[in-house]
């Protein structure tokens, strides 16, 4: 289970502030200058990081803990999550159109294991927000029998 995620963001506050919209979560300034923590408070302990754009988590030495450190900020990023929400289809599509993002809700098929609303924040970094009636047919899909059937047998 994933509790915590961090990302970047060129605007972290507004970014912040959509996400705990569509999570009815509360945003608080962060540990790092500029940074946010996103709480929806559920039962899992559940956030979410929004670091100022190019802030990125790099090792520290034996005894000391990671650190976050300025480094040169791209146009797009490899991580992305699937998180179940509160919030409906339309709450989430209204959210992403005031901001000017890209939402896209796909259906299952050929292409797409699962149903899933692809919510680009800053046009960038993609969250596949699962409303409830979402998540059943999520769950069945990640089954070891049907990941098997859609991936093959494990290496």
């Amino acid at each position: 289970m994933i509790l915590h995620i961090s990302i970047d963001a060129h605007n972290p506050l507004q970014v912040a502030t959509a996400l705990a919209e569509v999570l009815n979560g509360k945003v608080y300034k962060f540990f790092t200058p500029g940074s946010y923590l996103v709480m929806p408070f559920d039962k899992h302990g559940t956030h979410i990081v929004v670091f100022k754009e190019g802030d990125v988590w790099v090792p520290s030495t034996d005894a000391e803990s990671a650190q976050v450190l300025q480094a040169e900020p791209t146009k797009f990023v490899a991580n992305h999550a699937a998180i179940s929400v509160p919030t409906t289809q339309e709450q989430i599509e209204q959210i992403g159109q005031r901001e000017g993002w890209r939402v896209l809700t796909r259906s299952s098929g050929d292409a797409v294991p699962f149903s899933a609303i692809e919510f680009w924040v800053e046009n960038r970094i993609l969250f596949e927000f699962l409303p409830s009636e979402f998540v059943p047919q999520y769950l069945q899909t990640m089954q070891s029998e049907m990941i098997e059937k859609i991936l093959g047998q494990p290496i």
